[in-house]
C-alpha cells in the first residue's frame, strides 16, 4: 500500500510540473528579474551584454521558430521539465548505487 501511495504521490507531482511548465507559466510575469531592475534603478542597464546562449533555440523563455508565443513558452517549459528531471533522475540513481 506505501508503494502504491508514493507512486501516486510521485505521478501526481509530475503531472502538477507538467501543467506548471506546459500552461501557466505563460502568465509568469513580464517584469524585470532582480538583477536587471537594479541595473535599471541605477542606470546601467543599457551596459549589458547578449548572453553566449541568446542565440539559442530556447534563449528569451521561448522556442525559437514558433510564432505562436503561447505555445512557444510552454514547449520551452516542457523542454525546461524534461532536462531537469532527467538529470535529476540519473543523479539520484548514479547516487542509489553508490550505497
Amino acid at each position: 500500500m506505501k508503494e502504491f501511495i508514493k507512486n501516486k504521490f510521485l505521478l501526481g507531482g509530475i503531472l502538477v510540473s507538467i501543467f506548471v511548465a506546459g500552461f501557466i507559466s505563460y502568465y509568469a510575469s513580464s517584469s524585470p528579474d532582480g538583477l536587471e531592475k537594479v541595473a535599471e534603478d541605477k542606470g546601467f542597464l543599457d551596459t549589458a551584454k547578449d548572453s553566449a546562449n541568446s542565440g539559442s533555440v530556447l534563449a528569451d523563455y521561448g522556442v525559437a521558430g514558433i510564432d505562436n508565443e503561447r505555445l512557444s513558452v510552454g514547449l520551452s517549459g516542457l523542454i525546461g521539465l524534461i532536462a531537469t528531471f532527467s538529470i535529476s533522475l540519473l543523479i539520484f540513481k548514479t547516487l542509489a548505487k553508490k550505497k
